[in-house]
């Protein structure tokens, strides 16, 4: 488990980015594997998730998850939900309440405001960076009362530029929609790649949030033991394990 240290100084939260160590699950699995959405054992994940309640001491309430859909759907939440939520990302207020998000190459954002003990957990992947998920939900925490001065945003585990290769087509998608946003890609060996983290670094830091948190770990490389995507579809395997990060008000 890899925590920030801007949240650990605050003491408001328990909080961690867990990779694929520590598990129940085997073979591609292997082995904390998270996610619902996978043909893992259900039994397993299951055991996952409550070992992960456990390291961020919930005992009350087991973690909130999305059915995760690229989108740019919030949900504010007071309770665990009683029905599936379809989004990606949740935002609560209520102490001893986990909000959790899996990914397997995509951004997982954390967020805390400090003075009125609201926090948020976001996923973000191009689709959802391009859809501005982490800046709708931020808005909303505006709505309930937030200032920009006082919200601390991490950037979790994800795959790095180096490792994400493009299409043509998807950085004239950017690039239409902004011109600006040439800086977040590099042509190497006449092959296109975008930085998907610093894409939405910029978008915090435009935004207006001062202090940002960026955990530096590629996903993709096999040395940081989380599960991706993109490494297992290269592999040609049939499916991919999940990670999960969370946070929770003490």
């Amino acid at each position: 488990m890899i925590s920030s240290k801007f949240l650990n100084q605050t003491n408001i939260v328990n909080h961690g980015f867990f990779n694929k160590k520590n598990g129940f699950s085997t073979g591609i699995y292997k082995s904390l594997n998270c996610g619902k959405g996978s043909f893992d054992s259900k039994q397993n994940i299951k055991k996952n998730l409550n070992y992960v309640k456990k390291k961020i001491f919930s005992k009350k309430n087991n973690i909130a998850l999305l059915y995760q859909i690229h989108s740019s759907k919030f949900y504010y939440i007071k309770n665990f939900p009683k029905k599936k939520l379809v989004g990606d990302a949740l935002i609560t207020n209520v102490k001893n309440l986990p909000l959790g998000i899996l990914t397997a190459d995509c951004v997982p954002i954390l967020i805390l405001d400090i003075r009125k003990k609201i926090i948020a957990a976001v996923h973000s992947g191009w689709k959802g960076a391009y859809k501005n998920i982490v800046i709708k939900t931020l808005k909303k925490l505006i709505k309930l009362g937030s200032q920009k001065k006082d919200i601390i945003a991490v950037i979790g585990p994800c795959i790095k530029q180096r490792n994400y290769e493009v299409g043509k087509e998807f950085k004239d998608k950017f690039i239409k929609k902004n011109k600006k946003n040439l800086i977040f890609f590099k042509l190497k060996k006449r092959k296109i790649y975008f930085d998907l983290s610093k894409f939405i670094l910029n978008q915090l830091i435009s935004f207006g949030i001062l202090k940002i948190d960026v955990i530096n770990k590629d996903t993709f490389d096999t040395k940081n033991n989380f599960f991706s995507a993109r490494r297992s579809l290269k592999r040609n395997e049939p499916d991919y394990g999940r990670n999960i990060s969370v946070i929770m008000l003490k």
